[in-house]
């Protein structure tokens, strides 16, 4: 990978002074690009649609699980937590390349490249569902030899192989909303999302209560919605005039651009494992506790499930950043990139601090829909403050990792996450969780020692880093400069 020689540190503006270098140089307090805000709003309000809609088609069947019972209940949650440990995150992960590689591109009008890097990235997710296939099928020893409960582990197995299909259909559908987002076509996505959501709820209420499936039958049911949900995107991607450039058929080309995706995919999956993980191995922690089948679901209802809601909802903090920043950078406007950078994260401070308020008043209601017992939600009120710290953290975590994406420094960034989750965030979770005793409440304020840390560190790589255009595509690309359609 080499950079462009018009590479610059953050900081080197700030010293600069005089004219746009200066008012760039004070972006961190002072500057708010009004024209910039609305650009991103407007581009955000779609994507955040889009991906809180996939994500509910999770979302719901594991809430029709939860009303069987709290076994249930218990089982959808660990199941939800496992699979996404081992499998949805580190499609996640790979996905995130083509933020750096179809983002550069689209910038610098290499519209033909976009398309090889989206069938590259596919050959490259299902590879690996396959290894994540055979993974899950041996769900239930794993568990056990985690130390988790049998029945639940049990009965979470089931859960899981039922997800199988899905995993599949989940990384092509994700290297899709990639290389759509990285073009700025979002309108059409928030239709092709919300009628997959629609067509979930009917079958996953029919398979959970109007068959024997029961929590199997939710978890087919995601896997069918997924899969709807692939060939919706599919169609639109053969017959939209938008993707005409972008998008010109299936070719054998894109075998020879897959070693120049992995040089991204792999730290790109490396960086969102190592934090997801941190959140994930909570859940277990929680399970090893005395109260198991409380504590689990009282960690899981928040990270597996309404911590998403938040992440998908702030996801203009990172997919809309690494967007913004990407496409900058591949046009060679390294100046607006920083604007760019300043207003993102500005706005996902406030939409985090309004995602903290409906928290505080309303986190009976959402635990309610998890779970009718009374101690669950309880315990989930109690919780809330520290929630609503880790929240406000996460909000400017996102910003900067997204910038991370769009910069392609993901191989700086596993470093980040290695030091802050495992050296610092993790040991802290495990003291005062376990040694203190302060159980669900220690495992969260331990958690937000390392997300505190992330933050600090990814800002200091922000102001420091050299911000540029990476030569990430092979000789030739640049012959192929057609105008993309608007």
């Amino acid at each position: 990978m080499l950079s462009s020689d018009n590479s610059t540190a953050l900081l080197e503006h700030s010293v600069a002074g005089g004219g746009d270098d200066a008012a760039i140089g004070s972006w961190w307090w002072w500057r708010f690009d009004a024209a910039e805000a609305k650009g991103q709003v407007q581009f955000s309000l779609p994507m955040i649609l889009t991906n809180v809609f996939y994500y509910s088609i999770r979302l719901v069947s594991v809430m029709l699980a939860g009303h069987l019972g709290e076994m249930e209940l218990a089982s959808a949650t660990l199941a939800n937590t496992w699979t996404a440990v081992t499998g949805f995150t580190i499609m996640i992960g790979l996905s995130g390349a083509l933020e750096t590689l179809c983002g550069q591109a689209f910038g610098a009008k290499l519209y033909r490249t976009l398309g090889i890097h989206l069938q590259a990235s596919c050959i490259i997710s299902f590879i690996f569902s396959i290894f994540i296939s055979i993974l899950w099928y041996f769900t239930e020893p794993v568990l056990i030899l985690l130390h988790q409960d049998p029945d639940i582990s049990r009965t979470a197995a089931l859960y899981t192989k039922a997800l199988m299909p899905g995993i599949f259909a989940y990384g092509f559908l994700l290297n899709i909303l990639r290389f759509l987002q990285t073009q700025t076509i979002m309108l059409p996505l928030v239709i092709l999302s919300a009628i997959p959501l629609a067509i979930h709820v009917g079958v996953a209420y029919c398979l959970v209560y109007k068959t024997s499936l029961g929590l199997e039958g939710a978890s087919l049911a995601v896997s069918f919605s997924l899969w709807v949900s692939v060939l919706l995107m599919a169609l639109y991607l053969a017959f939209s005039k938008r993707c005409e450039h972008s998008w010109e058929g299936f070719t054998r080309e894109s075998f020879q651009y897959i070693a120049v995706n992995l040089k991204l995919a792999l730290p790109s999956a490396a960086m969102q494992c190592l934090e997801n993980w941190a959140f994930e191995i909570l859940v277990l922690l929680a399970g090893l506790m005395n109260d198991a089948e409380t504590t689990t679901s009282l960690i899981a209802m928040w990270y597996t499930h309404m911590h998403p809601i938040e992440y998908e909802g702030g996801s203009h903090s990172y997919t809309l950043c690494s967007t913004r920043i990407s496409n900058e950078l591949g046009a060679g406007n390294t100046h607006q990139a920083k604007k760019a950078i300043a207003v993102t994260l500005k706005l996902s401070v406030i939409l985090a601090i309004t995602f903290v308020f409906a928290l505080s008043f309303g986190h009976n209601l959402w635990a309610s829909l998890f779970s009718e017992s009374r101690t669950i939600i309880d315990n989930f009120a109690s919780l809330t403050p520290f929630l609503a710290i880790s929240i406000t953290l996460d909000s400017i975590a996102g910003v900067l990792s997204g910038l991370a994406r769009g910069c392609g420094w993901q191989h700086l960034i596993v470093y980040v996450n290695m030091t802050s989750f495992y050296l610092i965030g993790m040991p802290a979770a495990i003291l005062l969780g376990f040694k203190f005793e302060l159980h669900a409440k220690g495992l969260w304020i331990g958690l937000i020692c390392g997300i505190f840390c992330q933050a600090l560190a990814l800002l200091i790589i922000t102001l420091r880093g050299r911000w540029s255009k990476l030569d990430l595509f092979r000789d030739g690309d640049d012959e192929n400069t057609s105008a993309i359609s608007a």
